[in-house]
């Protein structure tokens, strides 16, 4: 795992959603200084979109190729 596990805080929390139904969600966080050596960290220059992004047509054909 590239994380220490004392860097990591994961809750639980659960309740009764508007459709009666019990629900159940999970938050992970992380501090930034631990995501640096992933090149993740925010202020890295690879963290930015550098080009745009591809045109749909491209999404589309890649996801039908993908099957």
């Amino acid at each position: 795992m590239p994380f220490d596990p004392a860097e990591i805080r994961c809750d639980l929390a659960c309740g009764i959603g508007q459709d009666g139904h019990w629900h159940g969600w999970f938050t992970v966080r992380v501090p930034a200084d631990a995501l640096r050596h992933l090149g993740l960290h925010p202020d890295q220059p690879t963290a930015t979109i550098t080009a745009p992004s591809p045109p749909g047509w491209w999404h589309a054909a890649a996801e039908r190729g993908a099957r």
